[in-house]
């Protein structure tokens, strides 16, 4: 899908289900840009308040691309502000702060990720966000919330300390070995993003019953004690750590076909038995070494690797997929980035945009929306926005500032 396109236009007369939902988002890097750029997907009108001269920090990530204004702008920024309007203001000014809660009202959601404090400091807090209008809904994303009696309230995190904390690396931590920490598309800062997106919806809809607004405080680290449920809640079983991942009970695994690997999951006797008939070993089903899924997991190297991988030798990834998923067994393909690229389920669902760069010829690459709604249509998506390039737009539209203001305004530093 390219920018701009339009796919499934015959859905185009019923709209998109946030259309006329405004949301003035002081954010940065992954979590809360994530967040609203699924909403601007959905059809919310995101309004981005970036410091005036660097803009916000997602923007020095790296690799960057050099911009239309000439500006470098790193990957973190440029993979989350798709849909998305940027205005250049300076909280930390006065009349930046007086012009950020002029704006605030004509708004439904006002988001913030700073460490909690932040926008308290700036007197941009729910509280006196809620003086200007009751109404309005407050979205905040933080790695341990706003809720005093947390002990790491004040902490400053990243996606991968929210997942450690939750307990998700423990479980593969090898004897004597450091936790593998992993950052790959940042699950800390996505998950809690999805459930930031719940919760402004919810909200939304409590304030359409109710008529008043409401803080929604969502943490990093609760966000990921939801996402790793399995490792208290077996821990309170008396199961296994280890059983809170793969490789201790079933078949979870990848395997070598003849151009890279695919993953096997087998958690249940029917499935493994399918598994064993399909890759020509019925004998296995019964056999007291297999009689348990712990015993599955136990002679994965010894016996079942060799078995699927000389089965798979003359196959490519998808072939022993289609074969396996046709018998019942859950397989995929593990992919790189340029299988995702010629995917064409990926294609078909629309999941990856193409947007033009700047200062190249060739497109990068940008995630689709993952909601599909049978009655609206994909698209068109517009690019990420330069730095400040909607400012003036948005502060004539909604304040109705005139350019003698505006030329003040920016001579002064405050836009």
């Amino acid at each position: 899908m390219r920018i701009g396109e339009l796919r499934h236009p015959e859905r185009s007369q019923f709209g998109k289900p946030l259309d006329g939902v405004r949301v003035l988002a002081a954010e940065q890097m992954q979590a809360l840009p994530f967040a609203t750029q699924l909403m601007a997907h959905l059809g919310a009108d995101v309004v981005k308040v970036e410091h005036p001269v660097r803009g916000e920090s997602g923007r020095g990530a790296q690799p960057w691309l050099v911009d239309r204004d000439g500006r470098r702008v790193g990957a973190t920024y440029l993979r989350n502000n798709l849909n998305k309007r940027s205005i250049g203001i300076d909280l930390k000014r006065e009349e930046g702060r007086e012009l950020f809660l002029k704006l605030a009202p004509h708004f439904d959601v006002i988001a913030e990720n700073f460490t909690p404090g932040t926008m308290e400091r700036l007197g941009l807090g729910y509280a006196e966000i809620a003086k200007v209008d009751p109404r309005l809904i407050y979205l905040s994303i933080s790695g341990f919330g706003h809720t005093p009696n947390s002990p790491y309230r004040d902490w400053p995190a990243y996606a991968p300390v929210a997942e450690a904390m939750a307990g998700i690396y423990e479980p593969t931590r090898k004897p004597g070995q450091p936790p593998p920490v992993v950052v790959a598309g940042a699950l800390g800062d996505n998950g809690s993003a999805l459930f930031a997106v719940i919760g402004a919806l919810a909200a939304l809809r409590h304030r359409e019953a109710t008529g008043r607004g409401q803080f929604v405080d969502v943490c990093m680290y609760d966000s990921m004690l939801a996402m790793s449920d399995m490792v208290p809640h077996l821990w309170s079983m008396d199961a296994p750590a280890e059983w809170a991942t793969a490789g201790s009970i079933g078949i979870v695994a990848g395997f070598a076909a003849s151009d890279g690997h695919f993953v096997v999951s087998v958690f249940r006797e029917h499935h493994f038995e399918r598994l064993c008939k399909t890759i020509g070993h019925p004998e296995w089903v019964g056999e007291e070494r297999f009689a348990t899924r712990e015993g599955w997991a136990q002679n994965i190297e010894s016996v079942i690797r060799p078995a699927i991988e000389s089965w798979a030798r003359a196959k490519t990834r998808l072939e022993a997929c289609a074969e396996l998923c046709a018998r019942g067994v859950a397989a995929g393909p593990s992919n790189l980035a340029e299988d995702i690229d010629a995917d064409p389920h990926v294609e078909s669902h629309n999941m990856l945009i193409e947007v033009p760069r700047p200062d190249s010829d060739k497109p990068m690459k940008v995630v689709g929306n993952p909601v599909k709604l049978s009655d609206v249509a994909e698209g068109p998506v517009r690019t990420f926005p330069s730095l400040g390039e909607h400012t003036d737009e948005v502060l004539r539209s909604d304040l109705n500032l005139d350019q003698q203001e505006l030329d003040r305004l920016r001579e002064q530093g405050v836009i």
